[in-house]
């Protein structure tokens, strides 16, 4: 049992929801992505999701392109990334995800990649242009280093192959607010209910929801129905508009708690 599965069993055995909170990495500099990570861990996030800057991305929106961006330009790549989450596993035990895009891991080397995961600390993989249909490869590789393989699931309600990516993945589902790319506005909350209830009835794993979750009130109107909240866009914007980031990740962080405890 990896991090994610302790923390998804103790956050369901209080009745509490996870707070998962995305950065990129390398942005504004691989120093200050570690202090905003030991922050966010310190101030209740649960799972940090870090972003494997990419050049050509498809499901981000302009928040995370430009962190990326930021970070492509500091000559941020894989390597850097892993020993990024190297140095962070020596002072915190929280879950830690990458995201990103799968040519930069083909180029890696998919079961180099997965073993040098799993050496860094990496408790599970985001692999936004990766369908569960061509993903037997890096599945193999990762279960066999026990890193969860997290695959994305549209928004829909119901259907066959739903509920073959839910039983393909591992660590939690990431049901996807909306069609579109990050930092949009997401569905109504009688439709996110209805596709988180048809998830339900699917697989036994934490779903979560991510995409366009951009205030406190989407917050918890995920949190009713899911089982924790995914937040990229609305963070990086806001670091963007700090002088002190590590501190503004902070209380970001803190915010967040404080609005998921009120719905527990």
């Amino acid at each position: 049992m990896n991090r994610l599965d302790q923390l998804f069993a103790q956050l369901r055995s209080q009745g509490k929801k996870a707070q998962t909170l995305f950065i990129t990495a390398g942005d504004p500099d691989l120093e200050s992505t570690l202090a905003i990570m030991q922050a966010l861990a310190d101030h209740g996030a649960h799972v940090l999701e870090l972003g494997m800057p990419f050049s050509d991305p498809i499901a981000d929106g302009p928040a995370i392109q430009r962190a990326s961006q930021r970070a492509l330009k500091n000559k941020v790549y894989i390597p850097e990334i892993l020993a990024l989450v190297s140095r962070f596993r020596k002072t915190h035990s929280t879950p830690v995800v990458l995201m990103g895009y799968y040519n930069p891991v083909l180029r890696y080397g998919v079961d180099q990649f997965a073993v040098d995961c799993r050496l860094a600390g990496v408790d599970g993989l985001i692999i936004a242009d990766l369908p569960y249909e061509e993903a037997d490869l890096l599945a193999e590789a990762c279960r066999a280093e026990e890193v969860a393989l997290i695959f994305l699931v549209a928004p829909e309600k119901g259907g066959d192959r739903a509920g073959k990516i839910a039983k393909a993945g591992a660590g939690f589902i990431y049901c996807v607010s909306h069609y579109g790319t990050t930092g949009e506005s997401g569905q109504s909350a009688d439709h996110l209910e209805a596709v988180v209830a048809s998830l339900r009835a699917v697989t036994a794993l934490p779903i979560q929801v991510g995409f366009g979750i951009s205030s406190l009130a989407a917050v918890q109107e995920a949190s009713r129905v899911a089982d924790g909240v995914i937040i990229g866009s609305w963070l990086i914007r806001t670091l963007e508009e700090q002088g002190d980031k590590v501190a503004a990740a902070g209380e970001f962080a803190r915010m967040v708690s404080t609005a998921l405890l009120a719905e527990s």
